[in-house]
């Protein structure tokens, strides 16, 4: 039999044998595929992975490839989002919206920042009524995953972390100049050194560190890399069915007795199948994907299913609300010795990068002899640094350019946790990425696109980053067709609190880059010219709050962390059940209370975690190791 599939495989034999499984899990992404992993362990438990993509591309493992992931229908969903108030700047005035299809999902396209969330976003989740999410619930699942490789440039809790998981998290090598220099920078701003996934990562100040990664030698680490491949993907209790569009969760039963007994899915012929439980379903498609599904099964609020032609089997009106993300305004800066330029990648990335039509060496690799020796030494210079890479993990393209981060408290609230986050990119992009990836008109944004978004430019882009939003938003359906997209109304900045929080962070930002070190000239921060213009601001002067609020609107991005629309208490209960139907449950970003304070992908991978040992437990199925729940409990 086989243990991985492609489900518009010519081999239709090999799936049929496959179709009744203990367990489903819709979704091989960043909790998903730890789930699916995680319950195979027991040679005796039969699981079903389905995954709407394929395998990974070969340029997933090259961490500073993330950006040709993304806007990719091969790798990415494809979503655009309504921006609610902000996105003034963006085509179509619509907002980006990642989201990764092939497994390891999101972990697969992400910036791949290890961050766990403040203790006391945990802590409130419990108080809130999510019993066993405390910090020292979830503290143990975190370490569970986590294979970290120590480094003396970053300062380490060692009993919050863990070396011998199966995720690698490091950091990258060589650091590069400017991410210490944000760190000093940060440091003599009064913003503490010191280890944010620890058990204390400080009180209003803060904490600044070089970032953890999750790679593993240089290398991407996503959930099908670190938990997937190799001898898991061969088990033949699991199989993983991919290029699988699941379309609906099947329940039988009376209306007030549903029971989940299995998934349709359509493959890429058009053809529908059917995958039957006999334990569980488990749905772990992402904030967005999750929601979608339990619509389209008739789970939701009663008159949107209806008023789209969907029968209504469970009246459960929070599904697909209370999204919460996290949004950030890029400040750029030109930075010469501080910033990495374009051509300075593309050289890492090898010689196939550099060819033409974009690059200056020839399309055909057969005319690389009559090149001169100026090119044959670039060729020569790339070649080195891509198998450098290849074979120590070392180099430039070892990490996302995504270097560093800061957090702490601005004074205005939510006073358990920070609400404030800095990022560090030594890097100005091309306007390749700020049109498509960022959906911006680079001509508009900067007074001379060509010049400051030159192959040689050096640059800097420095995230202020509110990460405790007040603004809800929310998924609804436009049509009963499962193809179909789903509407995301991001609805951000409609509490006039984050807009507060987003001045005050960007202004700290500001004191940061004040505080970079002298042996450096960093350039005075960029303002679209139209909105100078039209606020009166002069280039190197302060920047009024209507500005910042103004280049908010314009120009706020996405830090992909859609999270909440399946929340513990609304939709489902802290064991992770859907309410109102049994056998049922959701496991992955949108099942937070609340947004963490931070990058969210840890967190997701922490729920995965811990929803794969309470079906363990509740089912009498045998882990290799349990670190939280007792292996006898069956409520």
């Amino acid at each position: 039999m086989f243990s991985i599939l492609t489900a518009n495989n010519t081999d239709t034999e090999g799936v049929a044998m496959s179709e009744n499984f203990d367990f489903i899990v819709v979704g091989g992404g960043s909790a998903g595929a730890v789930i699916a992993a995680r319950l195979s362990e027991d040679p005796a438990c039969r699981v079903a992975l389905l995954e709407a993509g394929g395998r990974p591309p070969a340029e997933e493992l090259i961490p500073a490839a993330c950006p040709a992931l993304q806007q990719n229908p091969a790798t990415d969903w494809m979503y655009t989002a309504d921006a609610g108030k902000c996105g003034l700047g963006l085509k179509e005035g619509r907002m980006m919206m990642p989201r990764g299809k092939m497994l390891g999902g999101s972990s697969g396209i992400n910036y791949m920042a290890y961050v766990r969330g403040h203790p006391g976003d945990f802590d409130a989740w419990a108080k809130g009524g999510a019993v066993g999410w405390s910090y020292r619930d979830v503290l143990p699942y975190f370490k569970k995953s986590e294979g970290l490789t120590p480094s003396d440039d970053i300062s380490i809790d060692a009993a919050a972390h863990n070396t011998t998981g199966p995720l690698g998290v490091s950091v990258r090598s060589p650091i590069l100049a400017g991410a210490r220099e944000f760190v000093g920078a940060a440091v003599a701003a009064g913003i503490p050194g010191g280890d944010y996934n620890g058990r204390d990562r400080g009180g209003p100040r803060g904490v600044v560190s070089l970032l953890q990664t999750s790679t593993r030698r240089g290398k991407r680490s996503s959930t099908y890399h670190a938990f997937l491949e190799g001898e898991t993907e061969r088990r033949p209790n699991l199989t993983i069915i991919t290029e699988a569009h699941v379309t609906r969760v099947v329940l039988e039963g009376p209306t007030g007795h549903k029971v989940a007994t299995g998934v349709e899915y359509r493959i890429a012929s058009g053809e529908t199948r059917t995958a039957l439980a006999a334990k569980e379903v488990v749905l772990s498609g992402g904030a967005i994907g999750s929601p979608h599904l339990l619509l389209l099964s008739g789970i939701g609020p009663r008159a949107e299913l209806e008023a789209v032609g969907i029968a209504c089997h469970v009246d459960s009106p929070h599904v697909g609300k209370h999204l919460k993300d996290h949004l950030q305004v890029a400040l750029f800066f030109p930075a010469p010795g501080v910033g990495v330029s374009m051509s300075e990648v593309g050289i890492s990335f090898g010689p196939a990068a550099l060819r033409a039509p974009a690059g200056p060496l020839p399309a055909d690799p057969r005319n690389d002899a009559q090149m001169p020796a100026e090119l044959q030494a670039l060729k020569q210079e790339a070649e080195r640094r891509i198998n450098e890479w290849a074979t120590t993990g070392h180099g430039l393209i070892s990490s996302s350019l995504y270097e560093a981060c800061a957090w702490f408290s601005t004074g205005l609230g939510d006073h358990y946790t920070h609400d404030a986050q800095i990022g560090f990119f030594p890097c100005g992009y091309n306007p390749d990425i700020w049109r498509q990836c960022l959906r911006v008109d680079a001509d508009q944004y900067f007074d001379d696109a060509s010049k400051r978004l030159a192959a040689d430019a050096e640059s800097m882009i420095v995230l202020a980053n509110p990460v405790q939003p007040h603004s809800e938003g929310e998924i609804v359906l436009e049509s009963a067709n499962p193809s179909e997209h789903p509407a995301i109304r991001m609805n951000y900045f409609e509490d006039p609190h984050d807009m507060k929080v987003m001045v005050a962070v960007i202004r700290r930002t500001l004191d940061v880059v004040a505080h970079w070190p002298a042996h450096r000239t960093i350039g005075p921060l960029l303002i679209p010219p139209f909105l100078a213009w039209k606020h009166g601001h002069i280039e190197g002067t302060v920047p009024s709050d209507a500005l910042l609020e103004d280049l908010a609107l314009h120009y706020s991005w996405t830090v992909y962390h859609v999270t909440t629309t399946c929340r513990i208490g609304s939709v489902v209960d802290p064991r992770l059940r859907v309410m109102g139907v049994e056998r049922l449950r959701v496991a992955d970003a949108s099942v937070m209370p609340n947004v963490v304070s931070g990058n969210t992908n840890a967190a997701s991978i922490m729920i995965g975690e811990k929803a794969a040992e309470m079906l363990a437990a509740d089912h009498g199925v045998t882990i290799a190791e349990f670190v939280g729940e007792h292996p006898a409990r069956r409520n």
